[in-house]
């Protein structure tokens, strides 16, 4: 990580309080496929400059040159049909590193301006596909942040889902279909204040979490503190965070290369399905997206097997979301989640939420 960045971030580490958000942040990090995170709460809260801390706070990519959709030289996932025909056609590939992409949607965008366009005219004209890459070609492997998320467009927040969940792009006109990898973290953060998402496109986030303005005198002076230290002299106050930054770097790197040897026995997948069933959860989003969760934090944590505190670190998170069937309620707190589990993993109900949340380790 190169202290030499012109641009300056406030870092991730010296983000003071929300542990849930930075920890579900973390983990749709390490593990993509667990579907991204809502994150809902007061205004001021720096939900918007933790997600930007997030992106700075991740190692380079390497991508191809000159390729608009950011493709991997190496998995055929994570690539255009331009760089896979240059592939099949022997030709060597040039690549470069850039930092993660961070793509801000805003809330007027268009679904052309989020999808892409093609152009009809010359597609009939020249017999080539003139397609113009959206705002989902330039998030493929990084972070699509929507602020507002539950103002957009219902139609707009489907395919942003859509995309997230099948990593790939698909644009149809006239006949003419284009078609190019979309894998990115969805992170949809919001006001409740100001309206709640139907309960049908809630439900595929992988995680919700709830950010509260802090309330303690002594904390918020450290807010502030911190806040003017960095606006003061950015590149002193990213100086003095670099090795807390680079150790969670390589915390979150050693993760992704652990999790595909974390295992979660049968008798805690068993458990959290019962979670799920006695929450009344509809689906098996719940079901797979605490498994998950609970396997990258076991991986974050430096181990190769999900434990009991792994999940229940986790399943509020995963499934809070989940139980408001009428699009007037609110979402639940938390609450009926920590009783559930508590019963069926027979713990003791006098379990403070708090006690769930794992505080980022400098």
């Amino acid at each position: 990580m190169s202290s030499s960045r012109k641009r300056r971030v406030f870092p991730f580490t010296a983000v003071i309080g929300q542990e849930e958000m930075k920890l579900a942040l973390l983990l749709n990090v390490i593990d993509p496929r667990i579907g991204g995170v809502m994150i809902m709460g007061d205004r001021g809260t720096g939900k918007s400059t933790t997600i930007r801390a997030l992106a700075d706070l991740l190692p380079g990519i390497d991508v191809v040159t000159g390729d608009p959709y950011n493709s991997s030289p190496n998995d055929p996932d994570l690539q255009s049909a331009e760089v896979r025909q240059k592939l099949d056609e022997g030709e060597n590939l040039t690549t470069e590193q850039r930092q993660v992409p961070m793509v801000d949607l805003p809330l007027g965008a268009t679904e052309d301006r989020l999808c892409g366009t093609i152009d009809i005219e010359k597609a009939l004209s020249e017999g080539v596909r003139a397609f113009e890459p959206g705002l989902l070609a330039k998030a493929n492997r990084g972070l699509l942040y929507v602020d507002e998320v539950n103002l957009l467009d219902d139609h707009l927040v489907d395919v942003l889902l859509d995309s997230a969940a099948s990593g790939w792009n698909t644009v149809e006109r006239e006949g003419v279909s284009v078609r190019h990898p979309a894998r990115f973290v969805l992170i949809g953060s919001g006001n409740p204040e100001e309206g709640e998402l139907r309960p049908q496109l809630l439900d595929r986030f992988g995680m919700s979490v709830e950010v509260r303005t802090v309330r303690d005198a002594d904390l918020r002076v450290q807010v502030v503190d911190q806040r003017t230290a960095f606006d003061n002299d950015p590149e002193s106050f990213v100086s003095a965070s670099l090795a807390n930054q680079e150790s969670l770097q390589k915390k979150v790197i050693d993760a992704q290369q652990r999790l595909q040897d974390v295992k979660i026995d049968d008798d805690l997948r068993l458990k959290i399905s019962a979670v799920c069933g006695e929450l009344d959860v509809d689906g098996l989003r719940g079901d797979i997206v605490t498994n998950r969760a609970a396997r990258a934090l076991a991986a974050f944590e430096g181990n190769n097997d999900v434990s009991e505190d792994d999940v229940a670190r986790v399943v509020s998170c995963s499934l809070r979301h989940r139980l408001r069937k009428d699009p007037l309620e609110q979402v639940d707190s938390g609450d009926r989640v920590v009783k559930v589990f508590c019963k069926v993993f027979e713990r003791s109900e006098n379990i403070d939420q708090s006690d769930f949340e794992l505080a980022i380790a400098n």
